[in-house]
Formats: structure tokens, C-alpha cells, sequence
């Protein structure tokens, strides 16, 4: 697998621990998802550039550095990328927001498209795709597809857990792109869901069956 980043803090890994748990419920596992999207945010830009500037403190002058270079956008994969975006959103409220509706067809487990809404500039944007689960990673890797056709050349993904035929699926039609994960699971059941995973992260995120 290339251009995987499993973050392994021990944060990350005693809430992911907690989403997985099925007596977790729904308000205390919509936190935990924003939560582990904040703390993951940190190793997704940790490579963001910075610029050196002179800021006048209350005692003195300081040179000290601020983010410069291409603005941040975030696209989180609907519905339950809906509810990592606010994490990230809390670090940088600059950011930009796109959405991408895409659903799984039960028979063909392909990705079908619903809606698609994204900034005007997002061109001149790094793009982190959000989507809490890549399991076959047909969704991601059509989502991917959408960002690069609107001439985007920097290209994230960050999800919660991602199967290893997911990543595979990903490396192999998007190999410039980076993956973050909080955890790698083995396989699939026959129907498309990641074992162990953690259910239907949208079911649980927002309560519905």
C-alpha cells in the first residue's frame, strides 16, 4: 500500500476504539467522529506552508510564521462526511466547503452520483476529501475523479477507517493522492460493509436505519 498515513496517537486510537463500540450512541458518537477528524487535521495539513511575517506584540516586535501558499478546501463525501467536516472546520474556519452526494448501489456496489456542489475557486485550492469509511473505495475514488476533473492538482483523502481493498482500489486509479486513516481493516462482508469497521458510519452519525 502507497501513501498511506495511519495516525496511531493514542488519542485517535482510544476514540476510534469507542466509535467502533456498538453501545456507543448517537450523540456520543457524533462528537467522537468530530473529535478524531480535529485531531486528524493536524497530520493532514501538517506540511501546509508557512511565510514569515512581523507581528507587534504587546512588548516588542516578533517575527513569527502564518499559513501562506494555495487556500484550503474541504469536500466531505454526503452524508457522512457531513459530520467530520466540522472538526477541521474548527482549526481553519477559512476553509472552503464543497459536497459531493454519492450513494452505493446495494445490487452493484458501484458509486452513483446525486449532487455536486463546489466552490468557485476550488482550482486554486488543496482539496481534503472527508469520508468516514472506504471500504470496495468505489465512492472515494469517483469522488476523487469529480475534484480532479475541475483541474484540482493537490489531493487529500482522510477517513476514519479504510479497508486494505479500499486502499488498493485507491492506489491503483489514484496513485498521486494521499490516503489518512485512524485504522486499516482487512476485508469485506458480501455486502460491501468493512469488517470489523464500525456499522453504517452515516446511520450511526445521524441516527437513522
Amino acid at each position: 500500500m502507497k501513501n498511506v498515513h495511519l495516525l496511531d496517537h493514542p488519542l485517535i486510537q482510544h476514540k476510534i476504539s469507542l466509535l467502533r463500540d456498538i453501545n456507543t450512541d448517537t450523540k456520543e458518537f457524533r462528537e467522537l467522529v468530530q473529535e478524531v477528524s480535529m485531531l486528524m487535521s493536524y497530520e493532514v495539513t501538517r506540511n501546509m506552508p508557512l511565510k514569515e511575517v512581523e507581528i507587534e506584540t504587546p512588548v516588542g516586535i516578533a517575527r513569527t510564521k502564518v499559513i501562506s501558499g494555495k487556500k484550503l478546501g474541504i469536500v466531505p463525501v454526503l452524508r457522512a462526511g457531513l459530520g467530520m467536516a466540522d472538526g477541521m472546520l474548527q482549526l481553519l474556519p477559512m476553509a472552503k466547503v464543497g459536497h459531493i452526494g454519492l450513494y452505493r448501489d446495494p445490487g452493484t456496489l458501484e458509486p452513483v452520483e446525486y449532487y455536486c456542489k463546489m466552490p468557485c475557486d476550488i482550482e486554486e485550492r488543496d482539496i481534503v476529501i472527508m469520508d468516514p469509511m472506504i471500504a470496495t473505495g468505489g465512492s472515494a475514488s469517483r469522488a476523487i475523479a469529480y475534484i480532479k476533473e475541475r483541474n484540482v492538482n493537490n489531493i487529500k483523502l482522510m477517513c476514519l477507517i479504510a479497508s486494505k481493498p479500499g486502499i488498493e482500489k485507491i492506489n491503483k486509479e489514484h496513485p498521486d493522492v494521499e490516503i489518512y486513516c485512524a485504522a486499516i481493516d482487512e476485508s469485506l462482508n458480501d455486502h460491501g460493509y468493512i469488517i470489523p469497521g464500525l456499522g453504517d458510519a452515516g446511520d450511526r452519525i445521524f441516527g437513522t436505519k
